[in-house]
């Protein structure tokens, strides 16, 4: 009898993507999602799908001509009048004047869904000093879902989707050097470190949040082709164009387990969860450190300038 190996918990992503995943066909009409990065890859699919169900589409987005081209698709899509909001996510000035911008303008909002990110191969500062991955990745979508959040509990039953990564098993989270002020850059690591400090914030606003009705998970969109890493110039395209892109699987079935997460109703009161598209799966130990967590919670409302 052939002895069964079973991978240790933490290595379960390695089948779990294969896995079948969940579906719904739940209705979203009438339902405010905003969306981070939805002019290309997993955001775009995610507000297709989701206007596709009636959802009002809200956008924060940098490039203004292909916001204005999405929202002509969405319109054929669904009478809820997409809109969008122009915002670079390395300025937090300007992130923030998005998010108060949506609290303006809409009484309530269902769903957030903080999806952009970025890759970056060299170090690079955002408009504020702080690492690029760690300020777009980590703080922008922080600030986003702190501005947010008072809303979104008027609003109850709500929910946050933080479009995470594998790529959080990376690690590079460094608490006496979270800016790589000391260290030689690595890219991997410094996707690791934002992405790790995402998750830490997920599990203690999922505590904040108890008994509110306003879910928040993290989520793995799936090995999918993108835009992220884009920006890290000639060499880096022409290598993931003919090397990495091929092997990756269309953004669609990242855009269906978004659409999942946010209108299924099995996924009504689940939250503070890490989802491998629509399974759930265990995060890296690491990330699931609550001390080391509530520190990364406290230094990050430092960073965006809120208090508690």
């Amino acid at each position: 009898m052939g002895i069964k190996f079973k991978l240790p918990e933490e290595l379960n992503f390695i089948s779990s993507g294969k896995k079948t995943q969940r579906i719904s066909n739940t209705s979203m009409d009438g339902k405010i999602c905003v969306i981070t990065g939805t002019t290309s890859g997993v955001g775009y699919q995610a507000a297709l799908r989701l206007a596709k169900a009636g959802a009002k589409i809200v956008m924060i987005v940098r490039n203004r001509e292909k916001a204005e081209k999405l929202c002509g698709q969405l319109r054929s899509l669904t009478p809820c009048d997409p809109e969008y909001l122009i915002a670079d996510l390395s300025d937090l000035k300007q992130v923030k004047a998005a998010a108060e911008t949506i609290l303006l303008k809409y009484p309530r909002i269902d769903v957030l869904i903080n999806n952009a990110g970025v890759h970056m191969t060299t170090r690079q500062l955002t408009t504020d000093g702080f690492e690029m991955a760690w300020g777009v990745n980590h703080l922008a979508s922080f600030l986003i879902t702190m501005t947010l959040l008072g809303r979104m509990k008027e609003s109850a039953p709500a929910r946050i989707i933080h479009v995470n990564s594998e790529g959080h098993r990376f690690n590079g989270l460094n608490m006496d050097d979270l800016n790589w002020d000391k260290r030689s850059y690595n890219g991997y690591l410094g996707y690791g470190a934002s992405k790790t400090a995402q998750l830490m914030t997920v599990w203690e606003l999922d505590e904040l949040l108890r008994g509110t009705s306003v879910t928040i998970n993290a989520m793995h969109p799936g090995a999918v082709k993108s835009n992220i890493g884009t920006n890290n110039g000639k060499v880096y395209n022409f290598i993931s164009r003919y090397f990495i892109q091929p092997m990756l699987k269309n953004p669609e079935i990242s855009g269906e387990a978004i659409y999942y997460l946010a209108s299924s109703p099995e996924m009504e009161g689940v939250s503070g969860r890490f989802f491998n598209l629509t399974n759930e799966e265990i995060p890296a130990k690491h990330a699931r450190n609550r001390v080391l967590g509530k520190e990364i919670f406290r230094r990050s409302l430092e960073m965006i300038g809120l208090k508690m």
